[in-house]
C-alpha cells in the first residue's frame, strides 16, 4: 500500500503517515457523493446555511489546534495561521447569508407569459487545491459549491494532508450529510492519472483548481476535452507600482509585509516593485531596511515574521532563480541565501535590484521570499513593465492622487487592481485572473455561479399560436 508522509518544514521531521486511497475507495467516494448530492440539492437553502454557520462556529472554537496544524504542515507563522482559520469562518458565514439571494430565480420581460433563469447545481465538483493556504483555499470553493446544492471531492496537496482531513471533519461535525464532502488521499505519483480519471467521469460536473500554471494547463486541457466547466486560479507575478508622489514610508512598510507574508508563497503577493526613478533610491532603502529587520525562524515562536518555505524542493528552486538572476547581472541588496544555520527549509528574505528582461525573476513568478525592485522613468514605462509578463492575477498602484493611480491601473491587464492597498481576496468581491493566471472567478456572486447550470425557462399558459421563424 502506498503512503503519504507529511513533514514539518521548520525541522524536516516527519509529522504523520497516511494510507493512500485505492482506486476502488476513490470510486466509492465518488458514488457516495453522487448519491448524497441528489438529496442535498432538494434540501432547503436555509438548512444548507445552518450547516455552514455551524462549521464556522467550529472553526472559531478550534482555532488554536487548527492553527498549529497549518503551521506544522506548511510553515507559516502561527499568527498567520490563526488569521486564515478565522477568514474561513467568515467566508462560510458570507455564503450562508447570501447564497439564496445570488441563486434566486431571475425574471425577464419577454413575449412569454413567464420567463426566468434558474441556477441549478452541476452535481459533483472536483477541487484540486494547494498547500499555501490549506484551509482557506478549500473553504473558499466549498462554501459556494455546497450552498449551490453540489457535492464536493477534494484532492489536496499531499504535504497538507492533515489539513485536508480537518476540512472534511469540520463540515461533517457541523452536520453535513455523509458523502457530500470527501477528502481523497492520493499519492503524489498517482495525482495526474487520478485527476484525469475523475474529470472524465460523467458523475463529475465541474472542476476547480488553484495551483501552478503547469497544473492548471493540464486540468484545463482535460476539462476542455471532456466539455466540463472549469475554474483555474493559477500563478501571478503581480506588479506593485509606486508613483513618485506616493507616501514612501507607509508604502514601503506595506510592500514588505505583503511580499513576505507566508514566506512569499502567495499567488497574489506583490512580486515586482516597479518604482518611478525619482523615488526609487529612497523606496529601495526603506524596503531593504524593513526586510533586514524581519525575524526569521521557528514559526511557532512568538515574534517570528517569516517561517520556512513549505518544502525543500521549493526553497531550492527559489535559490536557483535568485542565483540565475545574479549570474545575469542582478544585484542582491539583502538576503539571497539559504539559512543553513537553521533546521528545515528556510530562505533569507531577499531584495534584488538591476532586474532586467530575460531574467526569470523579471516576468515569471517567484514563489518565495524574494522581492524584485525595477526602476522606471515614468508611469508609462511602469505600465509597460507591469504588462510584460504572461501572468495577470493582481496589481496594485500607489499614489497620493487616487484618480491618477486608477488611470494607471486601467492600463494594466489583471483580474484585480488595488489602489493604495495590498491585493487580497475578500468573500464580498470576485477573485481570479486573466492571461496565464487562469479564468473563472471565485467568491461573491460570480464565484457561486461558476458551480451551477444557468437554466433558461420560457412558459406559456396556452400553446403558442405560431412557431419561431428563426432559431
Amino acid at each position: 500500500m502506498t503512503h503519504i508522509v507529511t513533514v514539518n518544514p521548520a525541522t524536516g521531521a516527519e509529522l504523520a503517515t497516511y494510507p493512500a486511497m485505492s482506486p476502488a475507495q476513490i470510486d466509492a467516494a465518488l458514488e457516495a457523493a453522487t448519491s448524497a448530492q441528489t438529496a442535498w440539492a432538494a434540501e432547503d437553502m436555509k438548512v444548507r446555511g445552518e450547516v455552514l454557520r455551524a462549521a464556522a462556529a467550529l472553526l472559531r472554537e478550534r482555532d488554536e489546534e487548527l492553527a498549529v496544524l497549518i503551521t506544522r504542515e506548511m510553515g507559516k507563522p502561527l499568527a498567520e495561521s490563526r488569521a486564515e482559520v478565522h477568514k474561513c469562518a467568515t467566508g462560510l458565514e458570507y455564503y450562508a447569508d447570501n447564497a439564496a439571494t445570488y441563486l434566486a430565480d431571475e425574471h425577464y420581460d419577454t413575449d412569454a407569459d413567464r420567463a426566468w433563469v434558474s441556477y441549478e447545481p452541476v452535481g459533483v465538483v472536483l477541487a484540486v487545491m494547494p498547500w499555501n493556504f490549506p484551509l482557506w483555499q478549500v473553504f473558499r470553493f466549498a462554501a459556494p459549491a455546497l450552498m449551490a446544492g453540489n457535492a464536493a471531492l477534494l484532492k489536496h496537496s499531499p504535504n497538507t494532508t492533515g489539513a485536508a482531513l480537518v476540512c472534511q471533519r469540520i463540515l461533517t461535525d457541523a452536520g453535513l450529510p455523509d458523502g457530500l464532502f470527501t477528502t481523497l488521499l492520493v499519492a503524489e505519483p498517482d495525482v495526474p492519472a487520478v485527476t484525469e480519471r475523475l474529470i472524465a467521469d460523467p458523475r463529475v460536473g465541474a472542476v476547480t483548481i488553484t495551483g501552478s500554471e503547469r497544473a492548471g494547463s493540464a486540468v484545463g486541457a482535460i476539462a476542455g476535452r471532456e466539455i466540463k466547466k472549469s475554474v483555474l486560479e493559477l500563478g501571478g507575478s503581480d506588479p506593485f507600482i509606486v508613483l513618485a508622489d506616493a507616501d514612501l514610508p507607509r508604502v514601503a512598510a506595506l510592500a514588505v509585509k505583503g511580499r513576505f507574508l507566508n514566506a512569499g508563497q502567495s499567488c497574489i503577493s506583490p512580486k515586482r516593485f516597479i518604482v518611478e526613478a525619482a523615488v526609487a533610491e529612497e523606496f529601495t532603502r526603506l524596503v531593504v531596511e524593513h526586510t533586514a529587520a524581519l525575524a526569521v525562524g521557528d514559526p511557532e515562536a512568538p515574534g517570528t515574521d517569516v517561517g520556512p518555505m513549505a518544502r525543500k524542493d521549493l526553497r531550492d528552486g527559489v535559490a536557483a532563480q535568485v542565483q540565475a538572476a545574479v549570474d545575469a547581472g542582478a544585484t542582491v541588496l539583502c538576503g539571497g541565501y539559504i539559512r543553513d544555520d537553521l533546521d528545515g527549509f528556510f530562505y533569507q528574505p531577499t531584495v534584488i535590484v538591476d532586474v532586467t528582461p530575460g531574467m526569470s525573476i523579471y516576468a515569471e513568478e517567484v514563489f518565495g521570499p524574494v522581492a524584485s525592485i525595477i526602476t522606471v522613468a515614468d508611469a508609462d514605462e511602469a505600465v509597460e513593465v507591469a504588462n510584460d509578463t504572461p501572468f495577470g492575477l493582481g496589481a496594485s498602484v500607489w499614489s497620493a492622487d487616487v484618480d491618477a493611480a486608477v488611470a494607471v491601473g486601467r492600463r494594466i491587464t489583471s483580474g484585480a487592481c488595488f489602489v493604495n492597498a495590498l491585493v487580497a481576496s475578500d468573500a464580498r468581491m470576485p477573485f481570479g485572473g486573466t492571461k496565464r493566471s487562469g479564468y473563472g472567478r471565485e467568491l461573491a456572486a460570480p464565484g457561486i455561479r461558476e458551480f451551477v447550470n444557468i437554466r433558461t425557462w420560457w412558459a406559456m399558459t396556452e400553446p403558442q399560436t405560431h412557431a419561431p421563424v428563426s432559431e
